[in-house]
């Protein structure tokens, strides 16, 4: 089988960890495993940590309309539009995904009214994954969070989406400890490898292919797509 070519795809690694630049931070460690098949594979990747940045709370694309002294989300979000593929690393904090971590997908979410060329949302034709580190359960219940958060806004989710490591319950090795054995984990280094894979692939196939049929799935359009004048409901009314 004829190895693929992934270039011309762009990639946005986002680390919701708690910690600001430059400690280190579990989540990074793993998303690196992630980056570096991207990059071995042509794709043009670009790495923040969210916590880095004053992002404001609220659901509109510049908050300083409303109040805040400074928002640096409407330039991140410049790099989300660019970016063709998303992946979102959260630590599990309290069995969830981080406070950050949240705080990007309700601002990811409060661009969704955006359209595409196509009038579609913004987010269509972008594939999105995430991968979690953690030394408490709750691996799966992020993975679900971010991904629905992901799918329910535009973005398209391949199989096997998301990939995680966690450590003893309660107080102990992290992800990049040694003696935590995070890094030679095999379950966690194969499934991040399928993701990273599942992400590139989608992505080519959305790009080559100009993302989704603009039809049946345009906000200012959906009544066009919509067939609900089925004979049998016909007939059933007037029954």
């Amino acid at each position: 089988m004829e190895k693929p070519d992934f270039s011309g795809l762009k990639a946005l690694y986002m680390n919701c960890t708690l910690k600001k630049s430059p400690r280190k931070s579990n989540t990074e460690g793993l998303l690196r495993k992630s980056i570096y098949i991207m990059e071995e594979n042509n794709v043009d990747v670009d790495y923040l940590r969210f916590v880095d940045y004053d992002v404001a709370f609220g659901m509109a694309k510049d908050m300083t309309e409303y109040g805040w002294e400074k928002d640096d989300w409407p330039s991140l979000f410049e790099k989300v539009k660019e970016a063709d593929i998303l992946v979102v690393g959260t630590p599990i904090w309290e069995g969830d995904r981080s406070s950050v971590c949240k705080l990007l997908t309700e601002r990811l979410d409060a661009m969704s009214g955006e359209m595409n060329e196509k009038g579609q949302t913004i987010y269509y034709g972008k594939t999105g994954g995430c991968l979690i580190t953690g030394n408490e359960d709750g691996y799966q219940q992020c993975a679900r969070n971010v991904l629905f958060s992901l799918e329910r806004i535009g973005f398209s989710i391949p199989p096997q989406a998301a990939a995680g490591w966690v450590g003893d319950a309660g107080p102990g090795a992290s992800y990049l400890d040694e003696e935590g054995g995070g890094q030679q984990n095999e379950f966690t280094q194969r499934n991040t490898t399928f993701m990273t894979w599942n992400l590139m692939h989608l992505a080519k196939m959305l790009k080559q292919n100009g993302g989704f049929p603009a039809y049946g799935n345009q906000p200012e359009k959906w009544k066009e797509g919509a067939r609900y004048d089925y004979p049998a409901l016909r007939q059933a009314e007037q029954e």
